[in-house]
């Protein structure tokens, strides 16, 4: 018996209705178990990902080559620290408690986006990580903006309006760069041969293999295919590639005139499936760092919790 099948069918029923008609679940709506696990298993690999994706790119805050540029950097990683501290927020209300989420995280058990256990080499995977892989996240949340979750949905709006700036710097690093000497030219290019593929595998497995993705859009979490928000991704990419002389390391791509996509090559789903099983580049590195990190911060937590307990104890106080 599925957990589906052993859900009250009145309510059950009443729920479907209701995402059929297009209205969105709150956190005191009644909802099916699988939906609720669904959604916790989805978000916090979304806020995990935030939060490991400050990584990459922190390693290169000191080192950016103006002044200018290590303030927008620094802003971003700050963007993307709060971006996981909203979707955090967002599974306490589905009863998980981010203790307990990042407590999986430190333990290796629960999954973040695979393409940040890849290194950042030079200054140009910087700009590539903004306009890639920011790009990416874009056409990925910008569905979710519209999650039948409405917690989920309303945080991605405000998400989605600061990835755009990430991906514009990151767009206008590239530009620079492939507008400048031989050298950086070179090491611009290079940086997305390195990013491409692993851009593409961040919308997850060829619908046909991919376990979740049905539930996901009978439950419309989702509202469209890994495999469409590739395509559109590549759709979006590839012009903005030729605008700027840069190539993606792919002999089969080419535009078909009659359905109007960009036709790529296959993806090495090999590689996919050894950097989630925690067998890529910098899967040990992330998670040292991670757990650093933690332990590092221990001290702000134990203070952060003595503020809240005086805090607690004045309004008692003052209530009495």
């Amino acid at each position: 018996m599925t957990v589906a099948a052993a859900e009250d069918p009145v309510k059950l029923s009443e729920f479907e209705a209701r995402l059929e008609r297009g209205e969105t679940i709150e956190p005191k709506d009644w909802m099916p178990e699988k939906y609720r696990k669904q959604l916790i298993r989805m978000m916090s690999q979304h806020a995990h990902s935030e939060v490991v994706g400050m990584l990459p790119e922190g390693n290169w805050i000191t080192r950016a080559p103006s002044l200018r540029r290590k303030m927008v950097l620094l802003a971003k990683v700050q963007d993307e620290g709060g971006h996981g501290l909203y979707i955090y927020c967002g599974t306490e209300t589905l009863g998980v408690g981010r203790e307990e989420l990042i407590e999986q995280l430190l333990a290796g058990k629960a999954k973040y986006s695979s393409i940040f256990n890849y290194p950042t080499l030079t200054w140009a995977d910087i700009g590539v990580i903004g306009w890639l892989v920011d790009g990416a996240a874009i056409v990925n949340q910008t569905m979710l903006a519209k999650t039948s979750y409405g917690p989920y949905a309303r945080a991605m709006i405000r998400i989605c309006k600061e990835e755009n700036f990430h991906k514009r710097q990151g767009y206008e690093i590239c530009s620079v760069m492939a507008k400048g000497t031989p050298a950086q030219r070179a090491m611009v290019q290079d940086a997305v041969n390195r990013w491409w593929w692993p851009s593409l595998m961040m919308f997850g497995p060829s619908d046909g293999t991919s376990p979740n993705s049905a539930e996901l859009m009978r439950w419309r979490v989702k509202r469209e295919t890994n495999d469409a928000l590739r395509q559109r991704f590549v759709n979006l990419t590839i012009p903005q590639a030729q605008a700027i002389g840069l190539t993606v390391p792919d002999p089969d791509l080419r535009y078909n005139a009659e359905t109007e996509n960009w036709e790529f090559g296959a993806i090495d789903w090999s590689e996919f499936q050894a950097v989630i099983a925690g067998n890529g580049p910098c899967n040990r590195e992330r998670l040292a760092a991670r757990r650093k990190a933690h332990d590092e911060g221990a001290w702000v937590r134990a203070a952060a919790e003595a503020h809240a307990d005086k805090q607690a104890a004045r309004n008692s106080e003052h209530a009495a």
